[in-house]
């Protein structure tokens, strides 16, 4: 499941809302952030 944030209230937005609309259901906003993973950096020996 992937996790946006909306970058207007800060809450949560369910992906599947996102399917539907590009607006954030608690303020309508339209800019939402897709949560990223950290990222693991691997040195070569």
């Amino acid at each position: 499941m992937v996790a946006y944030k909306c970058f207007n209230c800060g809450r949560d937005v369910k992906s599947e809302y996102v399917k539907k609309k590009v607006r954030c259901p608690y303020c309508g906003g339209k800019i939402l952030n897709k949560q990223r993973t950290k990222t693991t950096i691997i040195k070569a020996v």
